[in-house]
């Protein structure tokens, strides 16, 4: 029989095989609790369809659809409209909480502890991501790489190298699609599933965070991240360096003038994969990325990966989210 991360169903990977192999962390399952906004979408929908119901029973008994009866429907629809229009836009809004819980700073005790979180996207790349371990080295930072498990598993070297440096690695989903906002509960819990599975063998430890790919979802993502334990994350700023292709503005955006909007528990984000070039033929995060490792100096803050900054204070590492439930012994 091939294994689980090869059979498909109706062009969709089968889930059960890959929940049961993502355990290579044993999953300690979150309970899903829609978020207010979520409940306020469900309650509105209850009262249009009560609505709609009574207008329906007005119209049947009394013979005729009146005027009052029409305002009144066309009243609900629109609420309906525009809820799912307010449920679309914070799908697309990177840092929105409306959805679900949102990671998007460090927690207080990593403040307190001057910490700063530089995460790099959409790697490994063969060429980008070997020089940006070395620029990380030579600073003594560690950071935390979001990976496409289908590129990680083109390159295992690079992942090892990544844990072995004391970096973290985390779950960009399986393909990084671009239709992944627009999936629903199987497609999301296949695309998660397979990465967790395949970074969990390729690092030897388990993603502890997930980041949707360009940062969008919809309300159908936060139940299947809760039931995989992986919390979604995302940044407090982006400098787009895998579009703008001037390192100064990119630098800019993500640190202000001469650094002054770094701060600790700030979550950079920027990009070893699909990184933008710049004029001089140059990867924009290679230019960016030294910039970055200066302001920190400069303001006496320390790069660490989100495993580490998500510690408590005192501990080597970050405990597992996903810890092992106890055997049963016969």
């Amino acid at each position: 029989m091939r294994p689980a991360s090869d059979r498909r169903e109706d062009g969709v990977l089968r889930t059960r095989e890959l929940s049961r192999s993502a355990a290579a962390a044993p999953a300690l399952l979150r309970r899903w609790l829609p978020s207010p906004a979520l409940r306020l979408s469900l309650w509105l929908h209850a009262a249009a369809a009560t609505v709609a119901v009574g207008a329906g029973l007005h119209a049947a008994t009394s013979g005729e659809l009146t005027p009052a009866t029409t305002t009144i429907l066309a009243l609900a629809a629109a609420a309906v409209v525009l809820d799912h229009l307010m449920l679309i836009l914070a799908g697309l809004c990177p840092r929105c909480s409306l959805l679900g819980p949102n990671i998007t700073r460090l927690p207080e005790t990593a403040r307190r502890r001057g910490l700063v979180a530089i995460t790099l996207d959409d790697g490994p790349d063969p060429e980008v991501t070997p020089l940006v371990l070395d620029m990380l080295r030579e600073a003594g930072a560690t950071a935390s790489f979001f990976l496409i498990g289908r590129k990680a598993e083109q390159h295992p070297d690079l992942v090892a190298r990544m844990i072995a440096e004391g970096h973290s690695v985390e779950n960009h989903s399986w393909a990084h699609s671009h239709s992944f906002a627009f999936s629903g509960p199987g497609r999301f819990r296949a695309e998660i599933g397979r990465a967790q599975e395949s970074l969990a063998r390729l690092a030897g430890e388990a993603p502890q965070f997930f980041r949707a790919p360009a940062g969008m979802r919809n309300p159908l993502l936060e139940p299947v991240l809760a039931s995989l334990g992986l919390p979604l994350t995302s940044w407090t700023r982006r400098g787009f360096d895998a579009v703008r292709r001037d390192p100064a503005e990119v630098s800019k955006r993500l640190l202000g003038h001469d650094g002054e909007r770094l701060a600790a528990g700030d979550i950079l984000l920027l990009h070893d994969g699909h990184a933008a070039v710049a004029p001089d033929g140059r990867p924009v995060v290679l230019s960016v990325l030294p910039q970055v490792l200066a302001a920190c100096r400069r303001r006496g803050l320390k790069p660490a990966s989100l495993k580490e900054a998500f510690a408590p204070a005192g501990s080597a590492g970050a405990p597992p989210i996903n810890p092992p439930r106890p055997t049963s012994v016969p």
